[in-house]
This record gives C-alpha cells, structure tokens and sequence, in this order.
C-alpha cells in the first residue's frame, strides 16, 4: 500500500478551522506594473480580461463552508476568519466587496467572526475610505519606496502612479490618524530601481511605518522573458547586506527581516519549547509525522478563489494547480482527490527529501518545484554539511543577540 501523507479527513479538519478566505474580486487592474504576476514576465495565470466577480460566487463559496464551521471539527481557539480581497484592483469591484460584507455580518454564527482585509494600489482609495474605515479595513497598500523607487508602477497609458498614491494614502492619514496608526500597512516589491534601505528608510520617515518587502516571483517565468527578469530581480537578504546601517536596519524590521525569519523558524522548529496544542504538550509529540516539504497542508492557510471560479489553497502558486472550482451551481471539491493528488506529488519526491538534512525546517512550496508533475527538482535540498553551517549561523545569531532571542521566543513563538 501507497504511503498516505494527506487524508481527505485532515482537508476537512482545515476547512472547518479555516483561517482566510481571499476573493480576487476582479481581474482588472488600473496600473500596469512592469514586474506585475500577471503581468509580461509570467505564464502561469489565467488571462486577464477585466472580469468582475459576481456575489453569486462569493455566496456559494461561503454557504459552502458555514457547515464546516458549525461542525464539530472546528476546534479554532479565536474563530476568526480573515475575509480578504484581492485583485487586479480590488477596489474596482466596491459594490462586491460591500456585498459580502454585508452578508458576512448577517450570519451571525456563534462560532465565528470575521476580520476584512484588502490589498490594494490605493489609487481609489479617496473614494472609498470612508467605507474601509467604518468597517475597520486592514489595509495592506502597495507602494515600493520614493517616486523613483516606485517608477515600474504606471497606469494603463504608462504615466507614475507615485504622486496619486501617496496624495491618497496622506489623506487617509490626515483625515483617520488612529484608524492610520492601527490598521494601514505597507508591501514594496524589491527590484532594480529600489532597495532595502531605500525602502526602509522612506516609509519609516514619511509613515513611521516599517513595510513588508517581498522579491519578485521566480517561478513560472516565460522563456524569453528570462533575461529581462534576472536584470529586474533583487535578492532581499543581498540587498539587506549592502546596506551601511544592516544590523540597524535589520533589527528594526525584525520579524519582517530575513535573517529574523531564519532564526524564528530555527527556533520553532529545534528548540523544543512548540507545541501545537495541549495534547502534545501534555502527552509528548507524535514520534514520527509523514508530512515532508514546506507546503502548507491544504486550506490550513487559506482559500484562495479566482475570479474564474478556481479555488486554490494560496494566491502566490501557479493558477494551473487549481483543487476545485465554484460556479452557479455550488463549490466543486472532492476531498479525497485532492489528498491523493499530494500524495502522488510527495511520492515523487519523499526518497530525496528523506536524506535532507534540513527537512525539518523546509521551506519549500512543492507547488513551485521544477517539473512537479513528472520528475520535481528541489534546489533547496542541503547535505550534512549544509546543515551544520545553517546551525552555526543560527546560534551564533543567538549567542549575539540574546534580547533578540528573548523577544522572538517571547512576541513571535509563545504567541
């Protein structure tokens, strides 16, 4: 018999405790960013065709998973859920949005409650504010730095956004600073005409705000837009090191820093002070788990649902490993196909992740290996020797950086 890593009754467990639920409300988009993934360097996407997803979509799918919540299953501590809205540009689609708002808070589940969320280029965001506000929005805007910076984000006849951007994101703060402070985030993509400090430094004197900041998607690359990509792309960490203020700079960001990130993974997964729950603190961890990879467990993260009515466990893969898909007619996912089709990926690759040295802490999406579906190729894959260095690093880390340690065991693991 075929090892199983993935039940349809674990599925069903992470839909009863799902976390998020993100709509790409539209596929239309009022800026035209050169490094956009959907846009000319990707081919891993439906085709845009300025579609707007309709309320009927969205109802199905959460008439679809109230059940799941109101099962005995679901066993979240907190029983929140995140509705987010995604695009293209969300903002586009405000009457949707309005729409599932409105019947979200007409539930009235005892057993859930719900948080919006919204990324968004801020372009609309003069007109709708109010609304955001109101029902207590957690904004994520999309801004990569000074206008120079933020030069590969143009509008649809190729003129800067910058200046548009940022006279909206100043009102939204003049006009709701509390609202600003609490709610309002930041996400910069880094790449040939920015920088880590560049970044770091802007937002923090312009918003005191300390933004994620995120590397262009390197899979599902077109061919012959390879070389304009690797010319376009910026590694963070590099980016990071050039910096004269690093270590500065790097504390300051903490948790968003890569480096805080290695150590805060390190830590979770080898201290031995994690536990998922009071069973295995208790009772002791199980000896052995068949999970392998990073790839989060499907829908234990999220759901993600196009606006062509594809339901994915995350917006950042390939639109082609598509589970299921929503229509008029209801949600179509069949749980024990979709276990079995992980199972069939982590078959393929299970003997070489076996002799990973690292593969406790993995990181790595299966989702985005070379060649999934006949022969998966993992660069990350590291030997003894690979293993002990990665040690090294981290405890060396530690060993400097004792407040540090402290603060991450303290606000980001006992969290």
């Amino acid at each position: 018999m075929n090892k199983r890593y993935l039940t349809p009754a674990q599925i069903y467990y992470s839909l009863a405790n799902l976390r998020q639920i993100t709509f790409e409300v539209t596929d239309a988009c009022n800026l035209k960013c050169k490094y956009c993934g959907y846009g000319e360097f990707y081919d891993d996407y439906d085709r845009r065709s300025n579609k707007m997803m309709p309320f009927t979509m969205a109802k199905q799918v959460i008439d679809y998973l109230v059940p799941f919540w109101q099962s005995p299953a679901n066993m979240s501590a907190d029983k929140n859920v995140y509705i987010s809205f995604y695009g293209g540009e969300p903002l586009m689609n405000m009457e949707l949005i309005q729409q599932v708002v409105h019947y979200m808070e007409g539930l009235h589940l005892e057993n859930r409650h719900y948080t919006f969320s919204m990324t968004t280029n801020a372009m609309l965001l003069d007109k709708c504010m109010d609304y955001l506000v109101e029902k207590k929005f957690n904004l994520l805007l999309s801004l990569d730095g000074d206008e120079h910076n933020d030069s590969y984000r143009v509008d649809q006849q190729g003129k800067p956004s910058f200046d548009r951007v940022t006279r909206n994101v100043n009102l939204l703060r003049d006009r709701y600073p509390d609202y600003f402070k609490k709610k309002v985030n930041f996400n910069s993509v880094l790449h040939n005409r920015n920088s880590v400090a560049e970044i770091h430094l802007f937002f923090k004197s312009q918003y005191n705000k300390i933004p994620s900041i995120g590397e262009l998607n390197n899979m599902g690359i077109r061919p012959d837009k390879v070389d304009l990509f690797n010319k376009t792309y910026r590694n963070q960490k590099e980016s990071l090191i050039q910096a004269e203020n690093y270590e500065e700079i790097d504390r300051d960001r903490f948790i968003k820093s890569p480096t805080y990130q290695s150590v805060c993974s390190y830590l979770h997964q080898y201290s031995g002070f994690v536990y998922r729950d009071y069973n295995e603190l208790l009772y002791g961890k199980p000896e052995s788990n068949n999970w392998i990879t990073g790839t989060c467990p499907p829908f234990s993260q999220r759901m993600f649902v196009t606006v062509n009515g594809k339901l994915l466990p995350c917006e950042r893969i390939g639109q082609q490993f598509a589970l299921g898909t929503v229509d008029e007619n209801g949600v179509h996912l069949n749980l024990e196909a979709v276990a079995e089709r992980y199972n069939n990926y982590f078959a393929k690759i299970d003997t070489r992740c076996s002799t990973c040295a690292i593969r406790k802490s993995c990181g790595q999406c299966i989702f985005n290996l070379k060649d999934i579906e006949s022969n998966p190729v993992c660069n990350g894959y590291a030997t003894s020797d690979n293993m002990r260095r990665y040690v090294e690093a981290q405890t060396d880390f530690i060993r400097r950086h004792p407040k540090d340690y402290y603060k991450i065991m303290e606000e980001i693991i006992v969290e």
